[in-house]
């Protein structure tokens, strides 16, 4: 039997599916399936629905999900058609394609779940639910990073022995070239426009031409909100397959340093982000200089002296300002002479555009767009007295450096229209812009001027706190790069606005360290109890893995002694004659717990029993050989504010955390002096940590938050 699949090449996850099952009937069985690439209006203009089955001149169907079923029923030598299948192909279509890492990941455990003792979804060959998932998974763009780095094992295990199946593994280039020779042979003879696979559509993007910036000030550190949308200018210029400027807005002198810029570059190239430009506001001062004196002499902009307060109200009001009359040539003098050397006169005045004092959007109420400074430019000394605002800056280097499409956060949207009126009164070229809403955290501030404040006044040790959300703070407190970029990509470009907690984040990052995290005993040091073990060891080492379920961890050396030391909150909870067990060791019977006046445990007599059945225990305990272990200091954190979204209006020093540091004492196993800094294990039974320093043999762990601790 013949058989045709028009493909409309609109759906990569139905596409890779029905591509993968067509490419097996074709090697499998006496089935024969042309493929044809078409243009997607002759299939349907639903996106979802993405291929049609022909059977000689019959429309067997349009409905991804029933060309699969129908392949399954008709070589069912190839695929099972199965009610346990429809549902797995069902789940595919509707769980697996989301882009919010929150949920899916709730599907991805069930997922991962499914696939712990099994090698296929159904049975013990490939069937119609592992193509679908496949194809699910292989479409989705927040998965790329989740696959390869194993945050779910197992899925990865199965997804990629699946893709050392040509069939599989050949389907996406199939895919990629056949419809680029379908684009070259489309009528009108166009290229067709790229649209990135990542719920938005750029206006008027055309593939290799898009241009995106990520235009950060250096006026602080590089936190978690600038990530984001470094990630997201990334993502859409690899899209298109065009290009990243990193632009740095350095048009303010009194915030900015170099030591900001150089940290800011460093941050980007830790997240894989390198734009094909580096480029500096400051490069294009004198052609802003010189549209400013354009739009002086076509009246598009005037110097006004009006004291800040007064102009504020003035604004808030629509009022127009006194100095709006000011003639062509008294507004030239003012801006070229005064202004730009910084004299006295200059100094009380500043330069705003014309645009309308009464506008509904108050960011069109003649909005200021020069201003003098005097203090020196970390880039161009004291060249320059006067510079451009934000506002002025911003559209005229997005333009003169062919930015297609500006995409920035929500909080500017209102500014949309003064940006478009600063390019039309320019006469300069137009830019897309695309507003994305940008990453809440509660109990954070993202402030760069409240973050400073607080390094000012000493609650934080710098920019990179681990209490701080820079990327430097939160990669000191444990976060992986991979962690936070699956976290950002998750979050894609939506315009909603949300107030996230962090155990979003965190949980998310524990599934990338759990799997490689090695596994070590620290207890802490304050009133530790010595279980005496009559029949103990010497004291000798022996070699144990460093993570049970993952071997290529390594090993580390685990000391045996017939002296060893538990916590004190552990042996107050043993009886006499109690069994427990010791991890990494076996049963011990605990044959007298000696106790103080006061109730506390001092020692404990002990036996082996290591032929005892740990299940039947009720105590898993870590300890530590007493003459063996190495004393290290367990650090906590908590949020620097108490309140956990700040209203406007609402003044952050009042809602400062009294103590955001606890410090825990502690012993650890001898395997932490061979740690470097900035190695993230497991302290069994209490969480995971980072090593923050090793100075001295002064060992500093902070904790790695996963999701699920509460304050």
């Amino acid at each position: 039997m013949s058989y045709v699949l028009n493909i409309a090449g609109k759906a990569p996850a139905v596409d890779y599916a029905l591509l993968t099952a067509a490419a097996f009937i074709n090697t499998s069985s006496d089935g024969d399936i042309k493929l044809n690439f078409v243009d997607g209006k002759t299939v349907s203009k639903d996106v979802a629905t993405s291929a049609q089955l022909l059977k000689g001149d019959e429309t067997v169907s349009t409905d991804s999900i029933e060309i699969l079923n129908y392949f399954g029923t008709e070589f069912p030598t190839v695929i099972l058609a199965k009610k346990e299948s429809e549902e797995w192909i069902k789940f595919s279509h509707e769980k697996l394609l989301v882009k919010d890492f929150k949920k899916l990941s709730v599907d991805l455990e069930k997922l991962e779940s499914h696939l712990n003792l099994r090698s296929f979804i159904i049975g013990y060959k490939i069937t119609a639910a592992d193509i679908a998932i496949w194809g699910a998974l292989r479409a989705n763009p927040v998965m790329g990073s989740v696959l390869k780095n194993s945050v779910y094992i197992n899925v990865t295990r199965w997804y990629q022995f699946l893709e050392s199946d040509k069939r599989f593994g050949e389907m996406p280039t199939l895919l990629s070239t056949s419809l680029a020779e379908m684009k070259k042979l489309s009528k009108n003879g166009k290229k067709e426009i790229h649209k990135a696979n990542f719920e938005i559509d750029l206006i008027d993007a055309k593939d290799g031409e898009v241009v995106t910036r990520f235009p950060p000030e250096p006026s602080g550190y590089l936190h978690i909100g600038h990530a984001k949308a470094a990630v997201l200018n990334q993502y859409f210029a690899n899209a298109y397959h065009g290009k990243l400027i990193i632009r740095f807005d350095d048009t303010n002198p009194s915030k900015e340093k170099t030591e900001f810029q150089d940290s800011i570059i460093e941050d980007l190239r830790l997240l894989g982000i390198k734009g094909d430009r580096i480029t500096y506001s400051s490069d294009y001062f004198q052609e802003m200089y010189d549209l400013a004196i354009k739009m002086i002499k076509e009246g598009k902009a005037y110097c006004d002296d009006t004291p800040l307060e007064k102009m504020r109200a003035e604004r808030m009001d629509g009022l127009k300002s006194e100095r709006r009359d000011r003639t062509v040539e008294e507004n030239l003098k003012i801006f070229t002479e005064d202004m730009k050397n910084g004299t006295e006169e200059g100094l009380k005045n500043c330069l705003r555009a014309k645009i309308d004092y009464t506008a509904l959007n108050k960011t069109l109420r003649d909005p200021v767009i020069y201003r003098c400074n005097l203090t020196p430019h970390h880039r161009t000394g004291s060249a320059w007295k006067i510079y451009p605002t934000y506002d002025f800056c911003v559209p005229i280097v997005d333009a003169l450096e062919g930015v297609t499409h500006a995409l920035r956060t929500i909080e500017y949207r209102d500014r949309n229209a003064q940006y478009e009126w600063m390019l039309n009164a320019l006469g300069l070229r137009k830019v897309h812009i695309w507003d994305f809403a940008r990453v809440n955290f509660v109990r954070t501030l993202l402030s760069k001027r409240k973050l400073q404040w607080f390094v000012d006044k000493g609650y934080v040790s710098n920019w990179d706190d681990p209490r701080f959300p820079t990327v430097r703070g939160i990669r000191r407190r444990g976060m992986t790069v991979e962690g936070l970029k699956n976290f950002i990509i998750s979050q894609g470009p939506s315009k909603n606005i949300i107030n996230l907690d962090w155990s979003i984040i965190w949980a998310a990052n524990k599934k990338i360290i759990d799997p490689i995290a090695p596994r070590h005993t620290a207890l802490e040091s304050k009133d530790l109890v010595t279980v005496n073990i009559v029949d103990g060891p010497e004291l000798h080492a022996e070699k144990k893995p460093k993570h049970k379920k993952n071997p290529a961890v390594g090993e580390k050396n685990v000391y045996y002694s017939s002296k060893a030391l538990i916590e004190q909150i552990d042996a107050a909870a043993i009886k006499d004659g109690e069994e427990v067990t010791f991890m990494d060791w076996g049963n011990v019977i605990c044959t007298k717990v000696h106790k103080d006046a006061e109730g506390k445990v001092t020692s404990i007599d002990a036996k082996l029993n290591l032929d005892g059945d740990f299940r039947k225990t009720e105590k898993k305990l870590t300890w530590l050989a007493s003459e063996k272990n190495v004393p290290v200091d367990l650090v906590d954190f908590d949020h620097l504010i108490t309140k956990d979204k700040l209203d406007e209006g609402d003044n952050f020093e009042n809602f400062l955390t009294p103590d955001t540091k606890f410090t825990t004492k502690a012993i650890a196993d001898v395997n932490v002096e061979s740690m470097k800094v900035g190695d993230i294990i497991q302290f069994e039974r209490k969480g995971y940590y980072i090593l923050d320093s090793n100075k001295d043999g002064k060992y500093i762990f902070f904790t790695v938050p996963d999701g699920k601790q509460k304050k």
